[in-house]
């Protein structure tokens, strides 16, 4: 994934990330489900119309989003196991785009510096994406 650009807002940083090629509904929750299990607490958000802030999902296992109705975007979100930190990420539907935000407050994620946040994050999206075309 590309890094398109990351900012502060209060305590958190937004960041938005370019995928190589637009993907589907199947492949983003093939995605999402290769990295459920690496969260605490893990919440699935999905909208089923653009512009809507989506509903959290029932989910029990990783199989089950790979059966999530289609929508607009699919969200998870928790503490990532791997990063370190609470990590929401949020890839839209039929589109390039995907949005991550991780709280400002340790030294690795403490401000929007774009070098710094590209090496944190890139390659644990990359192994997203790759998973997606699997």
């Amino acid at each position: 994934m590309l890094l398109i650009g990351v900012k502060k807002d209060k305590n958190w940083l937004l960041s938005q990330w370019n995928l190589t090629y637009p993907t589907g509904w199947n492949n983003i929750c093939k995605g999402i489900s290769s990295v459920y299990e690496y969260y605490e607490a893990p919440e699935i958000l999905c909208s089923k119309f653009p512009g809507s802030e989506g509903e959290v999902l029932d989910i029990k296992t990783k199989e089950d989003i790979l059966n999530i109705e289609e929508g607009s975007f699919l969200t998870i979100r928790g503490v990532s196991k791997i990063i370190g930190v609470p990590l929401m990420m949020t890839i839209y539907n039929q589109t390039k785009v995907v949005n991550v935000s991780v709280p400002a407050v340790d030294k690795e994620f403490k401000k929007a510096d774009y070098e710094k946040f590209n090496k944190s994050l890139c390659t644990y999206l990359d192994s997203i994406e790759l998973y997606m075309h699997r």
